[in-house]
């Protein structure tokens, strides 16, 4: 497993916890123009990491062919929905870590030299490629909460 990898989701997860100190109210409004909120982001981190866990993960195995990845735009505007079923952005929040830490769990649990591939395609993942994938998506993500005006709040 690459150890990049995982520290950067776990930075994430640290990352993502601290913001339950900002006040709610912060949260809620567009980080940009035509952008999501932190609230939205942390939403749209969260159900991927669901997909992952739920889709993916269990059926990780030598030679598998996991099922491809929803359509994005679909799937992050059902995210979106699911996050209104939270009553505020510190349940979001928590929420986000246990699932996330659910995952790391699972991912251990992973044999690191298991290749596999996702929908049709023919490339070949091992768990290190897959959540670099992942890891990426996160980096990405905590960036333009950092450069947001809520950075300014830390």
């Amino acid at each position: 497993m690459s150890l990049k990898a995982i520290i950067n989701y776990q930075d994430t997860t640290k990352e993502i916890a601290t913001l339950k100190e900002i006040e709610e109210y912060k949260m809620l409004d567009p980080i940009k123009e035509g952008k999501w909120s932190i609230r939205e982001i942390i939403g749209h981190l969260h159900y991927w990491d669901k997909f992952i866990l739920e889709q993916h993960i269990p059926f990780m195995a030598q030679g598998a062919n996991l099922i491809a990845f929803p359509d994005h735009d679909s799937h992050n505007n059902e995210g979106i929905q699911y996050i209104s079923s939270f009553k505020n952005v510190a349940a979001l929040i928590d929420e986000f870590v246990y699932t996330r830490n659910q995952l790391f769990e699972a991912i251990h649990s992973i044999k690191s030299d298991i290749r596999f591939t996702i929908g049709s395609g023919k490339r070949q993942f091992t768990i290190e490629s897959y959540i670099g994938i992942f890891s990426k998506h996160d980096i990405h993500h905590l960036e333009q909460i950092r450069n947001s005006q809520i950075a300014t709040f830390f």
